[in-house]
């Protein structure tokens, strides 16, 4: 377990070393980053951004997607693995924002909740990205990696306890940004078969890297 004071170095280092804290999803409105988070899941955002031009074009309002043509869309989406379930969330969404939100995405994480389609990880991936609330803590596996790696957790897979553990240590205001940085930490650096930790800007306070060094010269 880190302490607020180290967690923040990390927090510090990863700021550094990616000023531009962004989601690789490309979206124009709220609920289109709501349906390619959604078509993320199992699935690259690289694939997902190649299959959404052609998707948001075939659909252009919510309207158009709670009426879609299942099949219509199914196609579309196919590439990204999964379809016929995602294909299901997505109708099934965008008739409950429509209904039951006026067609707006909700700003909460128990009304997100509510969404077909949307768990934690999704929910405060919207509220960070969207709504710009503090606190949030997206748990994907670059972030259960590298979690345990830099020692935040020990051992430990369960994505609601590793948001309850890094909820007590990343200062609020910063936390969104915090877990794209360890995405992007996660794809260049920190990988999970061949970790870089000789040139990574968080081997002085990661737990993983000081075992590795230290196994290294002996």
């Amino acid at each position: 377990m880190k302490t607020k004071r180290q967690a923040e170095q990390i927090v510090s280092l990863l700021e550094a070393e990616y000023p531009d804290a962004r989601c690789s999803l490309d979206y124009g409105k709220d609920y289109e980053f709501l349906f390619a988070v959604r078509l993320s899941a199992q699935c690259t955002d690289a694939r997902v951004n190649l299959v959404t031009p052609a998707l948001f074009a075939a659909f252009p309002t919510l309207e158009a997607f709670a009426d879609a043509d299942r099949g219509k869309l199914e196609s579309l989406i196919r590439s990204c693995g999964f379809f016929r379930s995602k294909a299901g969330d997505i109708i099934s969404c965008a008739r409950v924002l429509l209904e039951k939100h006026g067609g707006r995405v909700p700003g909460t994480m128990e009304e997100l909740l509510e969404l077909p389609g949307v768990g934690r990880k999704t929910a405060n991936l919207i509220l960070g990205d969207v709504f710009n609330a503090p606190g949030s803590i997206t748990v994907d596996t670059h972030c259960i990696r590298l979690s345990n790696r830099i020692g935040f957790v020990d051992g430990e897979k369960d994505p609601v306890k590793i948001e309850s553990v890094l909820r007590k240590v990343i200062p609020p205001e910063r936390s969104n940004d915090f877990c794209h940085r360890l995405v992007m930490h996660g794809r260049a650096v920190c990988k999970a078969s061949s970790p870089a930790c000789e040139t990574c800007c968080l081997n002085g306070c990661c737990r993983h890297a000081a075992e590795r060094i230290r196994k290294s010269n002996k």
